[in-house]
């Protein structure tokens, strides 16, 4: 549940992103150039935030009316194990190094809903975080490590699956299967198809932010549409978009059925007024933006 400092919205002085040119963070950029917001957007081959030192950097560029922004992560698709979430926690731990040095007038974490079970069918704020991989574990350490380190109002976010054309990152989910029907006419689900989820779209997950910064919230909020369906579903919509025929073809399952389904009620209680765009309206605006992006 989140509790707005600023119950009337107002633009922070400046927002910090950082980890800025990823698929959420490019999306947030985007969203606070439409609003005039000021930003600034620390690049990485000057600020590799994994590096020893950065958190001095970091700290340099820094101000105490700052709103901060985190997203930088090695994200599951360029690494699971040991290694990569050793990173992560260097990056963590660099941050707060930085966010002690300036404490910033706000800070948004935004983490992940890896750090629930997926044993769990229903998802709420509530709900204990207990990782079962590695990423998750790193991200809810990385929540408490922001939270200590910081007394000013600290937000953290967990969005769900998010899917946009600019996606990167190709995980289970609409951005592979849009990108499998495209190409190839062809979308391959595991099993069945009969594990349900929640999928976002990119533009939701960025004005969520920047509401969240606007008000100067914190505690903790599930970015979710409240809406799960099953993969066998979404590949439906996702072929109905394609104007050739799309086969949905089927591979063993490798790993147990598990379904995640949220209770948004503190999201709708947060934010009464915005509007959470429909599965099929962001999944056909994915895929016009990816035919114009080609």
């Amino acid at each position: 549940m989140l509790t707005h400092h600023r119950p009337k919205p107002e633009a922070p002085e400046r927002v910090v992103v950082l980890g800025g040119r990823g698929f959420i963070g490019r999306a947030l950029i985007a969203t606070l150039q439409a609003a005039g917001i000021v930003h600034l957007v620390p690049r990485r081959d000057k600020l590799d935030l994994a590096a020893e030192g950065a958190g001095e950097r970091l700290g340099a560029l820094l101000r105490p009316t700052d709103a901060v922004v985190v997203l930088s992560a090695v994200t599951p698709d360029k690494g699971r194990g040991v290694a990569a979430f050793s990173i992560n926690v260097r990056i963590g731990v660099n941050v707060c190094a930085a966010l002690e040095q300036v404490p910033p007038d706000h800070l948004v974490y935004v983490s992940s809903d890896a750090v629930y079970p997926l044993s769990v069918g229903l998802v709420t704020e509530e709900t204990c975080g207990e990782p079962t991989d590695l990423y998750g574990a790193m991200h809810l350490g990385r929540e408490l490590m922001m939270k200590t380190s910081v007394q000013s109002p600290v937000a953290v976010l967990r969005p769900t699956l998010v899917y946009g054309a600019a996606d990167t990152h190709n995980s289970y989910g609409p951005n592979r299967l849009r990108r499998m029907a495209h190409k190839d006419g062809r979308i391959i689900l595991f099993g069945a198809g009969e594990e349900m989820r929640d999928h976002i779209a990119i533009d939701d997950i960025a004005t969520l932010i920047a509401l969240t910064l606007s008000h100067r919230s914190a505690g903790t909020l599930n970015l979710a549409t409240g809406r799960s369906i099953s993969y066998a579903e979404l590949a439906a919509k996702v072929a109905e978009l394609v104007p050739t025929p799309v086969e949905i073809a089927f591979r063993p399952r490798q790993v147990p059925i598990t379904h995640r389904h949220f209770d948004i009620t503190a999201l709708r209680r947060a934010f009464p007024t915005f509007v959470l765009r429909p599965l099929e309206e962001g999944l056909a605006a994915a895929y016009r933006e990816m035919l114009e992006r080609q």
